[in-house]
């Protein structure tokens, strides 16, 4: 196999919760995470040299050792001893720095497309072993589906498939850094933590109410109120029928879910005409595991 083509799906977050900051500065979570129909394009090819080379569709990405899927590339051909060469030729369609794992899924993406290309053997499991050491998304986005993330997000426990359901993507113009979200995180007694239990409930039970009934993100709780836009977002997708609305990730993404697509497509328009958002789609759950 000399070349291939694979798609990097992106995550939202149905539930986001911090239980504690640990000693070594990062977070303890827990956290329900689901693929969405929304995904970044991939062509990974053999080349001639030894070198590691990419391309991409966003000027403003880097194509060297700072992206994730040069250093995808480079944990497997060190490790492996690959002499031959790679090109990637990145096509992003998933938002950038938006709370939707898009950097880790196309990370994953090289990992398990040069173990294919270069016949090295390792499953699923040796794979996410792997990739925890790129980032804390990438198992999950090896794993895909729906998912419960403890720990700094790399334990994690598959679920039963989420409701399937219209899914309504928002990125205002804004950037936000997961770091300052994470630094200016107030865990007290005052603390309003999302209910993960109840979640996972809803969704083996396959309550697409309930699941958004309780729906929640703590960390909401630092980005809206930096970045008011959130919050106007947010309300759009209810007054347009979504049975709830919530940010992702860190920020700044919000999603919506709708029951109808009929409602979903009225929201889409409405929110496209509305100018609070750089970026929208209209997309789905998505339940397939293969990458």
């Amino acid at each position: 196999m000399n070349e291939i083509s694979l798609k990097a799906l992106a995550k939202i977050n149905l539930g986001l919760d911090v239980v504690r900051r640990r000693e070594d500065g990062y977070h303890e979570v827990r956290m329900i995470m689901q693929t969405i129909h929304l995904y970044d394009r991939l062509e990974i090819k053999k080349t001639g040299s030894a070198d590691i080379t990419m391309e991409t569709n966003l000027s403003f990405l880097p194509t060297n050792e700072n992206n994730l899927v040069y250093k995808a590339a480079k944990l497997l051909k060190d490790e492996f001893e690959i002499k031959e060469g790679v090109h990637v030729n990145l096509k992003k369609h998933i938002p950038v720095a938006a709370g939707m794992a898009g950097g880790s899924t196309d990370a994953a993406a090289v990992l398990y497309g040069m173990n294919r290309m270069f016949g090295l053997g390792l499953s699923k499991k040796e794979l996410m072993e792997r990739g925890v050491k790129i980032g804390a998304d990438v198992p999950y986005c090896l794993m895909r589906g729906t998912a419960l993330a403890e720990g700094i997000g790399e334990d994690l426990s598959a679920l039963p498939p989420m409701v399937k359901c219209p899914v309504l993507i928002a990125k205002p113009s804004v950037n936000v850094s997961t770091k300052f979200v994470y630094e200016n995180l107030k865990l007290d007694d005052t603390t309003v933590h999302p209910d993960i239990d109840a979640l996972v409930a809803d969704i083996k039970a396959q309550d697409l109410k309930k699941i958004a009934a309780d729906m929640g993100n703590v960390l909401e709780t630092v980005t809206i109120p930096n970045y008011p836009v959130i919050a106007d977002i947010k309300q759009h997708m209810l007054e347009h029928g979504a049975i709830n609305a919530m940010m992702s990730g860190s920020g700044p993404t919000v999603f919506g879910l709708f029951e109808k697509e009929e409602t979903a497509q009225e929201a889409f328009t409405a929110m496209k005409q509305s100018g609070l958002a750089k970026q929208v789609y209209l997309t789905s759950i998505y339940n397939n595991a293969r990458i």
